[in-house]
């Protein structure tokens, strides 16, 4: 797990993001999923592991549906301190735009008891090309697999699938469009200009 490439992308004088470390988490697991307004709209879903956030951009965001495969491409860690980010991005940065905390919460790999098991399994998975979650959010719960396409030659795209359970539902869950931190959507987040709202998340 490594910093480099996203503290190479970034100016941290010129971005309110957070310039971060890696860090020896503890506690449950957590995750979060940020709308992002940028070039392109998309959600950036990142899951703890190994004192970073790995990470992967979805253009079409989560869904509950199980018929539905979000192209999900993996970008660079993020440092921990990114998961409660939210607030402006300015023109001319890495990334420009509009960031919400649009959920955000605890996780486990599927099938694990514990944080140690989970890690092992997430590792195991990135490797594999096959990383299985259960989410316990506000918003999305339950199990979730990242399934790399094999046939992609930049190796950075994967599908996110909705797994068979309780959660499962026939409903668009990104029509709720307000951050889980503050409340507010896009268009009032970027009001605040280029605040950083959020709050170390340990």
């Amino acid at each position: 797990m490594s910093l480099a490439t996203y503290k190479k992308k970034r100016k941290f004088d010129a971005t309110p993001e957070p310039s971060g470390k890696i860090l020896k988490g503890k506690g449950p697991l957590k995750f979060v999923i940020q709308k992002h307004a940028a070039t392109r709209l998309h959600y950036d879903f990142r899951i703890e592991h190994k004192g970073v956030l790995v990470s992967w951009a979805v253009p079409k965001g989560p869904s509950l549906r199980g018929e539905d495969k979000h192209l999900a491409m993996s970008v660079e860690d993020h440092p921990l301190d990114y998961m409660k980010f939210e607030g402006v991005i300015p023109e001319g940065n890495y990334g420009a735009g509009v960031v919400i905390v649009w959920d955000f919460g605890n996780y486990l790999a599927l099938g694990a008891r514990d944080r140690a098991e989970s890690e092992k399994l997430i590792a195991a998975g990135l490797k594999s090309g096959q990383v299985k979650i259960v989410l316990n959010g506000e918003k999305v719960k339950g199990g979730f697999a990242f399934i790399k396409l094999k046939n992609d030659k930049k190796g950075n795209a994967w599908l996110l699938i909705k797994e068979k359970d309780a959660y499962r539902k026939n409903v668009d869950i990104t029509k709720k469009d307000k951050s889980v931190l503050s409340g507010k959507n896009l268009k009032q987040m970027e009001k605040t200009k280029n605040q950083w709202t959020g709050h170390a998340a340990h």
